[in-house]
């Protein structure tokens, strides 16, 4: 009786290259060590990252937040664009835990694709490395997973978390607003990495040449502008004038204006805000016309030009929003806080 003898089958036959993913460690190294804190025990290499709190905090206390890049990586994928998604995926995270006062300490990152392409994942990490210098956070760890037959050919997830500390005593919390404070509004860069979903539809019905020229530079580019980071002038807000003072911080992310602001305000509070106050950037305007978005959706999806607000004590307002733009950051008064005996949380004039 012959007997056929089975091929030896690989790793590497079921798709999945063992020696690109150990290179791709040693590229990610450098650009971890470039973000790394004296803090840092042990990082990228090892089961676990490990992290010492550091000396300063007396009473900290551990805050985090997780999230992904929304459909703006389709944007990503059909520009072959990868170098900036990764400081959208740090902010989301960064953004998220800033508004309780805390400081961002480490990230950790997690990419999954089908087949690893270093080049792409190289400008990914680069730009996840790049976003955790701007907030001052070390990238200590994360996961590269190659999974074949998951992802089409050039595509990949994101997701990422951060970890931060706040002294228990100084988390900002909303519970000292009152009726009468007011609403500082701090600008975005952009979409950011919210609404996406709703901006790619818009192109598609309305058939717009994401390549032409927009205010001076192509559309493009306009769209895929990074998320702002705003941890390190609002660390330095908190310093000088203490959470005495910022009674309440909101990141503008999912749901926008509309979703957002009231997360921070108790019962009998509602915001109002005036939209004339700030001056609507040109994409937000022209999305809402080439899709024939109304109003209130368009402050329930965008940021509409707005990324962070601060509610704060009315005498504090020249000092603040100076001190913001010393910063580098466009600040504004875009509403106050007032009683309210209905359900509503936010009205938009």
């Amino acid at each position: 009786m012959n007997k056929t003898k089975l091929k030896s089958m690989t790793y590497r036959d079921a798709g999945v290259n063992i020696e690109v993913g150990d290179s791709m460690v040693d590229i990610i190294k450098p650009m971890a060590a470039r973000t790394h804190r004296n803090d840092v025990l042990a990082g990228i290499g090892g089961f676990g990252a490990m992290f010492q709190i550091p000396k300063k905090f007396h009473e900290p206390v551990l805050v985090s937040g997780t999230d992904g890049v929304g459909t703006k990586l389709r944007l990503a994928f059909q520009l072959n664009k990868h170098n900036t998604i990764g400081i959208d995926l740090v902010a989301m995270s960064v953004n998220d835990i800033l508004v309780q006062g805390a400081e961002p300490l480490f990230f950790l990152d997690y990419f999954a694709c089908g087949n690893l392409d270093i080049n792409i994942a190289k400008n990914v990490i680069d730009g996840i490395s790049y976003g955790c210098q701007l907030a001052g956070c070390a990238l200590i760890g994360g996961e590269t997973a190659e999974m074949p037959s998951m992802y089409i050919e050039g595509e990949y997830d994101l997701a990422g978390f951060a970890v931060g500390a706040v002294e228990k005593n100084s988390i900002i919390n909303g519970n000292s607003i009152k009726n009468g404070d007011l609403i500082i509004g701090i600008s975005s860069s952009g979409a950011h990495s919210n609404g996406y979903s709703l901006i790619r539809k818009i192109i598609d019905n309305a058939n717009i040449d994401i390549y032409e020229d927009f205010y001076g530079k192509p559309l493009h580019e306009v769209i895929m502008e990074p998320t702002r980071i705003y941890v390190k002038p609002i660390l330095s807000l908190i310093e000088k004038f203490s959470n005495k003072v910022i009674k309440g911080l909101a990141h503008i992310t999912g749901g926008g204006l509309s979703g957002n602001i009231p997360r921070i305000l108790k019962n009998q509070l509602s915001a109002e805000i005036y939209r004339d106050s700030w001056k609507i950037p040109p994409l937000f305007t022209f999305l809402q016309q080439k899709g024939n978005v109304e109003d209130d959706e368009m402050f329930n999806v965008f940021n509409c030009g707005i990324g962070m607000i601060i509610v704060i004590e009315p005498d504090m307002q020249s000092e603040v929003i100076n001190f913001l733009s010393e910063n580098g950051e466009n600040a504004m008064v875009i509403g106050k806080i007032i009683e309210t005996n209905n359900n509503s949380k936010i009205n938009i004039l």
